[in-house]
C-alpha cells in the first residue's frame, strides 16, 4: 500500500474521524436522521477539507508558527462560505436540510484536526488524499448511521418505504439519544473487528491460540514478548 492508497485507507477505516477518532459528534448526533443528510453533510465537510488541506498545505512554509491557527480559521471560513453559497444556490434541498450546520463547518474539529496534524507537514498531493480520505469517513459513518435511523425510526431508506407500515417507528431513533445508540453500535462493530485482526495477527505469528480467555498469558502480554 503507497502513502497516498494508506491515506484513504486511514480516513475510512483505520482512523476513521466519526468512529475511531470520536471527532465531529455534535454535526453527526444531529444531522444524521436521515440517510441522505448524512451524505449532504458529508460531502460538503469533504470539500471543505480537500481544499482546506491543499492551501495549508501550499502556505505551510509560508505561514508564520506564531499565528497558524487563526490562519487556518480564515482560511476553513472563508471555503465554508463559497460552500455555502454554492449550496444555496444549486442544492436548495440540503441547505433546507443541514441549515445551521453548514456555516458551523468551520468549528468543525476534523477540518482543523487535519489541518494541524498533518497538512501542514506534508506535501498537497498526501494533503488531498488525507482530505478524501478523511472527508470519505465522516460521510460514511454520517450515512450508515442515517440509514440505520430513519429505517427504525420513519421505516424509510433515502425516503423510500421499506418497513411496512403496519410496523410502528420507534422514537427515539429519530432523537439525540437514538444517535448515541446507533454509533455506538458501530464503535462496537469496530473494536470487535480491531480485536479479532489482532487475535488473526498473534495466531499467525506468535503461536498463540487466539483464545485469550484460555491463555495462561494474555494475548497483549504474548504481543509484547513477541517483540
Amino acid at each position: 500500500m503507497n502513502k497516498y492508497t494508506e491515506r484513504l485507507y486511514n480516513g475510512l477505516i483505520k482512523e476513521n474521524p466519526t468512529l475511531v477518532l470520536m471527532l465531529g459528534m455534535c454535526p453527526t448526533l444531529a444531522v444524521s436522521k436521515f440517510a441522505m443528510n448524512g451524505i449532504y453533510m458529508g460531502l460538503s465537510t469533504t470539500a471543505v477539507l480537500v481544499f482546506s488541506n491543499l492551501i495549508i498545505s501550499l502556505l505551510r512554509r509560508v505561514i508564520p508558527n506564531e499565528v497558524r491557527l487563526p490562519a487556518y480559521i480564515v482560511i476553513v471560513a472563508s471555503l465554508v462560505t463559497v460552500t455555502e453559497l454554492l449550496i444555496k444556490a444549486y442544492l436548495p434541498a440540503a441547505d433546507e436540510a443541514l441549515g445551521l450546520y453548514i456555516p458551523l463547518i468551520v468549528v468543525n474539529c476534523i477540518i482543523l484536526g487535519r489541518a494541524e496534524a498533518y497538512a501542514n507537514k506534508n506535501e498537497p498531493g498526501l494533503a488531498i488524499m488525507d482530505g478524501i480520505g478523511m472527508g470519505l469517513g465522516f460521510t460514511v459513518a454520517l450515512t450508515l448511521a442515517g440509514i440505520v435511523r430513519e429505517l427504525l425510526g420513519q421505516g424509510t431508506v433515502f425516503g423510500a418505504q421499506v418497513l411496512p407500515e403496519s410496523v410502528p417507528p420507534v422514537a427515539i431513533f429519530g432523537q439525540a439519544p437514538g444517535a448515541f445508540l446507533v454509533i455506538a453500535l458501530f464503535i462496537a462493530i469496530m473494536n470487535a473487528i480491531g480485536i479479532k485482526t489482532r487475535q488473526k495477527q498473534l495466531v499467525e505469528n506468535d503461536g498463540c491460540s487466539g483464545n485469550c480467555a484460555a491463555c495462561a498469558m494474555s494475548c497483549d502480554d504474548r504481543k509484547e514478548e513477541a517483540k
